[in-house]
């Protein structure tokens, strides 16, 4: 009997196991070896040792992607606050607050492309919504997606505005369970709101907050099909992320190797920082 129950525990954990070893760990060990190699996709493989890595060195167009992508990472932040303070705001018995809730939560059930079209059209500078808005309030607004200058920061915005769906319902779970006897304690003591909210919910929500981060951090690092297809990483490479940079060498240049070893770097870069996230969290999240 034992040996029947083991066999078909076996063959439950078999098919994750073999998927995983197929479909990840195969391929990241290949791209590995590529990455010390000149391949373009056609050819056998052939052995150059560093030469990938040292490269990478001396791109510019790298190092300018890889700003590009910290810099396009500050919707984080941003996103944070900002999903945060409606979070507070939801969180309060008021009539018709689910609709407003599920409002929220829409984009993040919606189609990323859906979703990047539209803003695409939001953004446009001849006929785009946000500035016929500017327009009726007697400001000019900027060409968004077509200006080295402001480009990056449409990108942020629309970054801020995808990720807030599932920050507010993250957070609003972790409000909802802050127990009400702080708050009430913190009353007799005479704490007023503000006080409230800095020395209580922060401090109680602070491991959703470091989830958030980390999560964050991590999509925003390996963000992709919005720069594709709102800016094409223009003008003049001032939308380029890594990603797409490392898109461009793989699919449109056929530098196999090139686009490994960029992969293999971002990777490390995003484990330093997780690692680095959850160091630092030991002085700042509170799990009690």
């Amino acid at each position: 009997m034992k040996r029947k129950e083991y066999l078909w525990a076996y063959l439950f954990i078999a098919a994750p196991i073999l998927g995983f070893m197929l479909f990840a760990f195969i391929p990241l060990s290949y791209s590995v070896y590529v990455s010390f190699t000149e391949y373009s996709g056609y050819k056998a493989p052939v052995f150059s040792g560093g030469d990938n890595y040292v490269k990478l060195v001396k791109d510019e167009l790298f190092w300018k992607t890889l700003f590009n992508t910290f810099y396009s990472a500050l919707s984080i932040p941003i996103g944070v606050v900002v999903a945060l303070g409606i979070a507070t705001a939801l969180n309060q018995k008021i009539r018709g607050i689910g609709f407003f809730r599920t409002l929220f939560f829409l984009p993040a059930i919606s189609s990323v492309i859906a979703l990047t079209l539209l803003w695409k059209w939001i953004f446009n500078d001849t006929y785009g919504l946000l500035n016929n808005l500017l327009e009726q309030v007697g400001i000019i607004g900027p060409a968004w997606l077509s200006s080295e200058q402001w480009a990056m920061p449409a990108m942020i915005i629309q970054g801020v505005w995808v990720g807030l769906g599932i920050n507010i319902v993250l957070y609003l779970a972790a409000l909802q369970g802050v127990p009400k006897s702080f708050y009430e304690a913190s009353e007799i003591d005479g704490a007023n709101r503000w006080q409230q909210f800095r020395h209580i919910t922060v401090p109680c929500i602070s491991p959703t907050t470091l989830y958030i981060l980390i999560t964050a951090t991590i999509a925003a690092l390996q963000d992709y099909p919005r720069f594709q297809i709102m800016t094409e990483g223009g003008p003049n490479y001032s939308t380029t992320t890594i990603v797409y940079y490392l898109f461009q060498n793989a699919f449109r240049y056929m530098n196999m190797s090139y686009a490994s070893a960029m992969a293999w770097i971002l990777g490390m870069i995003i484990l330093i920082i997780t690692l680095l996230n959850f160091y630092l969290s030991r002085r700042w999240v509170h799990y009690e």
